[in-house]
């Protein structure tokens, strides 16, 4: 089971994958300024109860956290430590939150973070070979139970093996949605799950994106059909878990 926790609206653009994001394609669409950042008023969602006296959220529910922002967003300091607040006293969720950010990592976990919360899931992503080396050389260090790359929106081939080890939960490619984006070759993917396959690391090729390059010829893939057609390849690897 999952649902979506959205503590606050809006973001600040970041690096090269930001150019067609969707957080400000959409906030467009509304008339809205996605750079503006604003708590949510669902931000206590995690402690919300239904009129049985039942949390809104259920227990065991993967809680995906902040996928209209970035968790480690500097603009959000002020509200984070109550939402660490609520994580922590819903140890029967996981959360899962991506960053573009792993630097602010450190100086944005509450005191008692230790190795990790044991029911805390983050996910770095990177979409070309410069913010994968600065990411991932801060990333791979630092203490989190469970860690995720996430290259998206992969923009060119890409090699992150020197970063991978077993203790990833997984690493993610995908393409880039919407009108105009930049392209996803599929010979990029392949060589990402070598890499991941020749260390151990489980893979997933999560989406094509909608400007999907395979064989030399170019594809427009309408966003219904991204996922389903990145399933269909059948290249995913579920490596054995460490001991």
């Amino acid at each position: 089971m999952a649902n979506a926790w959205i503590p606050w609206y809006g973001c600040k653009k970041k690096s090269e994958g930001c150019q067609n994001c969707y957080i400000y394609r959409g906030a467009a669409s509304r008339g809205m300024d996605a750079g503006h950042i604003h708590k949510s008023d669902k931000f206590d969602l995690p402690l919300q109860r239904n009129k049985k006296g039942s949390y809104v959220i259920p227990p065991n529910t993967l809680v995906f956290t902040s996928f209209s922002s970035d968790f480690l967003l500097k603009e959000a300091d002020e509200w984070r430590p109550d939402a660490w607040r609520m994580i922590r006293e819903r140890r029967d969720c996981n959360f899962f939150f991506l960053t573009k950010r792993p630097e602010r990592l450190l100086e944005c976990v509450p005191e008692d973070w230790g190795d990790g919360y044991e029911n805390v899931e983050i996910g770095v992503s990177c979409e070309n070979q410069q913010r994968a080396d600065e990411r991932l050389s801060i990333f791979m260090k630092l203490p989190i139970k469970r860690k995720y790359i996430i290259l998206a929106p992969m923009l060119q081939k890409m090699d992150i093996e020197q970063y991978l080890d077993p203790t990833l939960a997984c690493v993610v490619c995908e393409g880039e949605s919407g009108p105009n984006v930049r392209p996803l070759d599929y010979d990029w993917v392949l060589a990402i799950r070598e890499q991941c396959i020749r260390q151990g690391v489980s893979f997933s090729f999560r989406q094509t994106g909608s400007n999907f390059i395979m064989d030399g010829k170019q594809y427009q893939v309408q966003k219904r059909y991204q996922h389903s057609q990145a399933r269909k390849a059948d290249i995913d690897y579920h490596a054995q878990p460490t001991v």
